[in-house]
Formats: structure tokens, C-alpha cells, sequence
């Protein structure tokens, strides 16, 4: 598993967002973005991430700090869910697991003395250069979402 740490460089992707549409990191370079990785869209915990993030969306606009979900959920599922909670944070389906792996993100879990693999939540803030600049490893949602846009106003500035 690689585990990514601040000054590595982002992992390459190239991933379909909610509308079809593929973002890739050639496409962010040159302006600091925020990755979070969370497990499955329409659940309790990715839910409110995923609110908090929006309602934070216009002061990151502000400061051009796009902010990114991606999950292993489809682009489909993405769209509902981006309906169904009034999103503004852009979703990206990463069904083959291949940024998730990059980033350090897919891991091996257990629950009820079962392993399994999942998602770990974890957020990294890149900088302009596509260098890592922060990275947060087993988010506690409530005051994420705060912590990351005081983050990334240092990267903006």
C-alpha cells in the first residue's frame, strides 16, 4: 500500500466525474485542488462530508480551490447523489480502484472480526505543481471540511 505523505507527487489519474465528464490531474495542474477519498456515496458519514464540503464551496471558489470527491461508486450513483443532497463538490468514479490504491486510500478493514477491503476517508490538498501539500488520514467528518479551506488559503495565497 502506498502511503502517500506531504511533498510526494499526486498520482496521475484521468477518472469520469458525475456528468461523464473526465478530470484528470493535467487538467488541475497549475491551481491547488482538494482530494477526499470517502466510501459510498449516500451513506450517513460521506453524506454530511460531502454537505459540508458544499456549503464551503463558494470560499473555495474564492480562492480557485477546487474541491474534489471521489469514491468507487459510478458516475450514475454520483449524479444521484449529487441531485438527491443539492451537491456542488464534483464526484469522481474511481470503479477500477486506481486512485484510490495510488493515493493510500483503499485499504484492508475489518468490522465484526471480518477483513475486507475499503475505502480509508482521507483528504490531500495539492498545491499548483500537483505536490502534495497536506494530507489527512482517517478524517473525522464534523470540522473537516473548516480544517481543509484553512489549509488551502495557505496553498492559495
Amino acid at each position: 500500500m502506498t502511503t502517500l505523505t506531504v511533498g510526494s507527487p499526486c498520482p496521475d489519474f484521468a477518472l469520469p466525474d458525475e456528468g461523464g465528464a473526465t478530470v484528470s490531474l493535467a487538467d488541475l495542474k497549475g491551481r491547488p485542488f482538494v482530494l477526499y477519498f470517502y466510501p459510498k456515496d449516500d451513506t450517513t458519514g460521506c453524506t454530511k462530508e460531502a454537505i459540508d464540503f458544499t456549503a464551503l464551496e463558494s470560499e473555495f471558489a474564492a480562492i480557485d480551490v477546487p474541491v474534489i470527491g471521489v469514491s468507487p461508486d459510478s458516475a450514475k450513483k454520483h449524479a444521484k447523489f449529487r441531485d438527491k443532497h443539492g451537491l456542488k463538490v464534483r464526484l469522481l468514479a474511481d470503479e477500477e480502484k486506481s486512485l484510490l490504491e495510488a493515493a493510500g486510500a483503499w485499504v484492508e478493514k475489518s468490522m465484526y472480526g471480518r477483513s475486507y477491503m475499503g475505502v480509508e476517508r482521507s483528504t490531500l490538498l495539492v498545491d499548483a505543481t500537483g505536490t502534495i501539500a497536506a494530507v489527512w488520514p482517517k478524517v473525522k467528518v464534523p470540522g473537516h471540511a473548516e480544517a481543509v479551506l484553512a489549509a488551502a488559503r495557505t496553498v492559495a495565497a
